[in-house]
């Protein structure tokens, strides 16, 4: 399966880990860091980006991101078992992918790369829907059209140009929506995104580029990879850039918004980086601790987007004790509900490869479904006449 792209090919670098001055230089609170929740959990203002939301949508906001991290971590438990062939976490970006899911409006079209599960839950998308894919059982596992969210990419930056031809589209038809494409700081090298970031400025395309930026690409730190900051890439497109703290729900959510807006009033596209930090491993096939240092981690660990917003909710006395009880209990459900789903999902017929190859058919998958039909046939052949033998 691929993976994110790396300058050095994909393959594990063998320098170390890094050093504290390399972590240093990936510290959130550097100047044009758009933030409005502080890691310590305090509410602070931006000029350009002001958010207002009731009690109730905050804590909305909490319960979307501990419901995403429980499947999360029921999805790795169930690879681990065996369960699942491979998975992505998102372990550390449930803030970029609930403010940003959560910024959409229904008639907006997301494309995700294959680690939105966060944004998949805001689209109404069930998650055991995304775990067919990664058992092996199906080919993506819900219809895009229903939920206007894509299918999973796994071909690395190449859902940016299907966004940029698809905002392309809405906005020779006229229609009132925007368009949201993830990518992440690894895909920034890919020239698919370039490409992408062409077609969508010439055309002025109703679409934001969401770049969740979490420092690793596989083994490659970002500053491999980029000599600035990835949203400044967008100011030699012809279009503008923002840089928001991945780990503030509050911060993603405004900006985000901002930024669709910008789209849909005719203004073209704009590139959001969430600067933010993949926890965990890049898949279940991944050991960080081979190239990042435990240094790093626990700096970024003090930056949990989930208790940065639970934070906030004690002081502010908008939650209580039986509130997160609730949302305790209702994350087990869902994990259970995961589990039990994933092993007893069906295994699809060997014959199940030649369907929706093509939407009106072709000859040639006519003829080679025919071929192997022929194919397994001939081991039932085979059986009965060993069975007349005996």
């Amino acid at each position: 399966m691929s993976v994110k792209s790396t300058a050095d090919g994909g393959a594990p670098a063998k320098r170390g880990r890094t050093t504290r001055a390399a972590a240093a230089k990936r510290r959130s609170g550097e100047p044009g860091l758009v933030q409005l929740l502080t890691p310590q959990g305090e509410r602070v203002e931006h000029d350009d980006y002001a958010i207002d939301l009731t009690p109730e949508e905050l804590r909305g906001l909490y319960r979307d991101m501990v419901m995403t991290r429980r499947f999360d971590g029921e999805a790795i438990t169930l690879q681990r078992q065996g369960e699942l062939g491979l998975w992505a976490s998102l372990l550390g970006q449930e803030a970029a992918q609930i403010g940003s899911g959560r910024a959409t409006r229904p008639d907006d079209y997301v494309f995700p790369t294959y680690r939105e599960h966060g944004v998949a839950w805001t689209r109404d998308v069930d998650p055991l829907n995304l775990l067919g894919m990664f058992r092996g059982v199906n080919n993506g596992g819900w219809d895009p059209n229903e939920n206007n969210f894509h299918l999973y990419t796994i071909v690395i930056g190449s859902q940016t140009l299907h966004a940029a031809g698809y905002a392309m589209g809405v906005a020779k038809d006229g229609a009132d929506s925007a368009v949201l494409a993830y990518f992440g700081d690894g895909a920034s090298s890919q020239g698919d995104v370039a490409e992408a970031f062409t077609f969508a400025a010439v055309y002025n395309a109703p679409v934001v580029f969401f770049c969740q930026n979490n420092q690793w690409a596989i083994s490659e730190p970002t500053e491999k990879q980029s000599r600035v900051p990835i949203y400044q890439r967008a100011a030699g497109y012809g279009f503008p850039g923002v840089r928001v703290d991945g780990n503030d729900v509050l911060a993603v959510l405004a900006v985000t918004r901002a930024a669709l807006e910008h789209a849909r009033s005719g203004q073209g596209p704009m590139l959001v980086e969430a600067f933010t930090y993949r926890m965990g491993a890049h898949t279940t096939t991944d050991d960080p601790t081979r190239y990042r240092s435990e240094e790093e981690h626990e700096e970024w660990a003090s930056k949990d987007p989930i208790a940065r917003l639970r934070a906030y909710l004690d002081h502010e006395g908008l939650a209580d004790e039986d509130f997160y009880t609730r949302i305790d209990a209702e994350s087990d459900a869902l994990a259970k509900r995961v589990r039990e789903g994933v092993r007893t999902m069906p295994n699809p017929g060997p014959m199940a490869i030649f369907d929706n190859v093509y939407a009106d058919g072709s000859s040639l998958v006519d003829e080679e479904r025919a071929q192997f039909a022929d194919y397994l046939a001939s081991f039932e052949e085979d059986g009965a006449t060993a069975g007349q033998g005996h």
